[in-house]
């Protein structure tokens, strides 16, 4: 952690190039608490020639965001990290003016560009035009779904009196090309992360607010063009959000596996469509802890996870794997 800093949440996970110095970067937002004044974006990045993760250092804040895109930025938080084909990261961040999460939009940076041994700067860019209403209430949490075109679909979610998820077409630049809404008639579904099953046959698995305590999941056969109910995975989650990655035909997903609390932690393989077996517990405590919002990566033939504990600190754990035929390569139909 950075040093002096009581709080940390949301971490999300990128994988670097092998000629980049560093294999991995995490990305999480760090404060006094959830919503203080001083919560900014945390760095760390993993040194590909030691395997050490570099001190934590504080890379956008909000005053400096505020002054560059001319409008008041009251929090900071979720940030979620892409590689675009040039080899820039980009952060969607959520900032939010008056109100709570609910008032919140979705911030692009991007790196800029830096000399060997300098720091890592992020530029503001614009705010993702996802809305007439000044762009508010949407937000985001998990990580994009890259696209055979160089481009990348960003799950999000809109969170003002209804709940409802939504799917942004991102173009190799990194910059808005389209949105489109998950399920029409949404009401309570939150946070989606993506699965691609193959090239058009991807599924969003979501975190539920309402009382069933699963996950939802809606299915789309055509790359987004058209989304359809799916149902709840026979999995308890409560409420929380998930992680998801796919490594050649093997489809992973980090969740709660709890009817109510936050307490336990597992990752799991689908076996089939309709099962999903237990492969690691990440984490288990008593009903006051938390283990929560995870990120997964693959990164130099080690898969990488990291998630909140006790809202106190990021935790990051790493297994050697051993992966099946190469990935699928998403290709999106439905989105410009």
């Amino acid at each position: 952690m950075p040093p002096g800093v009581l709080a940390a949440h949301a971490s999300t996970l990128v994988a670097l190039p092998q000629s980049n110095p560093a294999s991995l970067m995490a990305f999480w937002f760090a404060g006094d608490r959830e919503s203080a004044p001083n919560v900014q974006i945390a760095m760390s990045t993993l040194d590909r020639a030691s395997g050490t993760w570099s001190d934590a250092s504080l890379v956008v804040d909000r005053w400096d965001l505020a002054g560059q895109l001319g409008f008041g930025i009251r929090r900071l938080g979720n940030p979620v990290a892409w590689l675009d084909p040039q080899g820039q990261v980009h952060l969607y961040v959520v900032g939010t003016g008056l109100g709570g999460w609910a008032a919140g939009r979705v911030l692009h940076l991007r790196q800029r560009p830096a000399q060997a041994g300098q720091a890592i700067h992020f530029e503001p860019l614009d705010v993702l035009p996802l809305s007439w209403m000044w762009n508010i209430s949407y937000l985001v949490r998990t990580a994009p779904l890259a696209l055979a075109d160089g481009g990348a679909v960003l799950p999000a979610y809109f969170e003002l009196v209804r709940k409802s998820a939504v799917a942004v077409r991102l173009n190799s630049q990194g910059n808005f090309a389209g949105v489109r809404r998950i399920l029409a008639n949404d009401q309570r579904n939150l946070q989606p992360a993506l699965l691609a099953l193959d090239e058009s046959y991807w599924w969003a698995l979501m975190r539920d607010a309402g009382p069933n305590g699963q996950i939802r999941v809606a299915k789309t056969h055509n790359g987004g063009r058209h989304w359809t109910d799916g149902g709840d995975l026979a999995l308890d989650n409560p409420n929380s959000s998930v992680a998801t990655l796919s490594i050649g035909d093997q489809h992973l997903l980090v969740y709660n596996p709890l009817k109510a609390g936050r307490h336990v932690l597992d990752l799991a393989a689908m076996q089939d469509e309709q099962r999903w077996v237990t492969i690691a517990h990440l984490a288990q405590g008593s009903t006051a802890r938390e283990f929560s919002y995870p990120a997964i990566a693959m990164a130099d033939g080690h898969l990488w996870l990291s998630y909140t504990e006790d809202r106190k600190f990021i935790v990051w754990q790493r297994f050697a794997w051993v992966a099946g035929p190469p990935s699928i390569v998403a290709q999106s139909a439905g989105l410009p």
